[in-house]
């Protein structure tokens, strides 16, 4: 038993873990999509270029069309429950308020109280066919049970457009770096961890492939039943985003020097795709045989999945394989199967100025991951 001596609150925690399950829905580009819809390609990595105007702060939040995993938090006294994406490329918590009157806010809104402290300071979102505007305010957040007190939270006061209309989402529950908190603001993880809420100052994911549902977040401890095998560590490079070192990239285990004089990855929940350095797009899609489409997709033959290669990338001397059923996205549409590759570029360097990937979804599929901010370390093993 961990005792909340903040809020006299006292909480079973199994095997000293937090475990939250994340349910996997459809997508906003998907939703939009089935409504003849279709959203411009951004570039993922210019949710890591975050700017300041004048007496506002400001975050990107590009790349979550394609986000399909959600967990519940509790907001307020009585508490209210929100769906939101855990998202280790950003740092702040928002969530849509009674501020907002949009049609995105329609259904699941935040109804603040007398005590609900809000600023006066705002924040704006850019995102790819709209933008979200909101304020900052503080109340008791309720993540699994771990409950904080005062948990600064971005109230949201417009949401213009149709891409949150149809998102399946409240808000973002950021865990990457204070440094990256847009207005300053103390993330969840920094509070959970100087009120000394958890048995050890880490969390971790597990997302089904397909499907399948049983995806998870722990906080406090890794699930062992989420994996096999041991847990391969590789430090953090940069204390912003979740940034790691990449030594090598194979293809169909060929070593392809691309990385030889060294690159960086951005491990990220809230980004769907991997995402490669624009400069080797071309020689990748080349090697899987891919064709790019009018969208902008790039597309496979579906019956030729298991004949495509293997992609590796080794971390801190550990090869770490992807085989096509892991970046392959296959799909139905007006019963057409068809097959896209699940690997988009960016056109934009790491801080350090070299090439950049970012591990999303495709790859955290594949792998468990442990986010340990004790050691400012990063865990890969093979997902169970």
């Amino acid at each position: 038993m961990k005792c909340l001596v903040a809020i006299l609150v006292c909480v079973v925690l199994a095997e000293g873990i937090v475990k939250i399950p994340l349910r996997k829905h459809k997508s906003m580009r998907q939703a939009l999509r089935e409504k003849g819809i279709e959203l411009p390609y951004q570039d993922p990595a210019l949710k890591y270029q975050p700017y300041v105007l004048a007496g506002s702060a400001n975050m990107y939040i590009n790349n979550y069309a394609d986000t399909t995993y959600y967990g519940a938090i509790s907001i307020g006294t009585p508490p209210q429950s929100f769906e939101v994406l855990f998202d280790t490329g950003s740092s702040n918590l928002w969530v849509d308020s009674v501020y907002c009157t949009t049609q995105a806010c329609k259904f699941a809104v935040f109804h603040l109280f007398s005590y609900t402290t809000h600023t006066h300071q705002s924040f704006y979102l850019p995102y790819g066919a709209g933008s979200l505007y909101g304020v900052f305010g503080y109340d008791t957040v309720n993540v699994g049970g771990i409950v904080i007190t005062n948990q600064e939270i971005g109230l949201s006061t417009n949401e213009p457009g149709q891409n949150f209309v149809v998102a399946q989402f409240d808000g973002i529950l950021g865990l990457a770096y204070p440094s990256l908190a847009a207005g300053g603001e103390t993330p969840v993880m920094d509070n959970m961890i100087s009120l000394n809420l958890l048995n050890a100052d880490i969390f971790a994911f597990y997302l089904s492939s397909g499907e399948q549902q049983g995806s998870e977040l722990s906080f406090g401890g890794v699930d062992t039943n989420m994996y096999q095998g041991q847990i391969y560590w590789t430090p953090v490079t940069a204390e912003t985003y979740w940034q790691i070192g990449v030594q090598g990239f194979q293809i169909n285990g060929q070593e392809t020097g691309w990385c030889s004089q060294g690159c960086q990855s951005i491990v990220d929940t809230g980004t769907s795709m991997l995402t490669a350095p624009s400069q080797f797009m071309a020689s990748i899609m080349q090697a899987i045989g891919a064709q790019e489409s009018q969208n902008g997709a790039y597309m496979v033959d579906c019956s030729q999945i298991n004949n495509l290669p293997t992609l590796s990338f080794v971390l801190s001397g550990v090869t770490f394989p992807l085989p096509p059923s892991a970046y392959i996205i296959q799909q139905n549409q007006n019963g057409y199967e068809y097959c896209s590759v699940g690997i988009t570029p960016t056109y934009l360097p790491s801080q350090n100025g070299q090439p950049l990937w970012i591990f999303g979804d495709v790859f955290l599929r594949v792998y468990y991951s442990v986010f340990d901010r004790a050691n400012n370390r990063v865990g890969f093993a093979t997902a169970a």
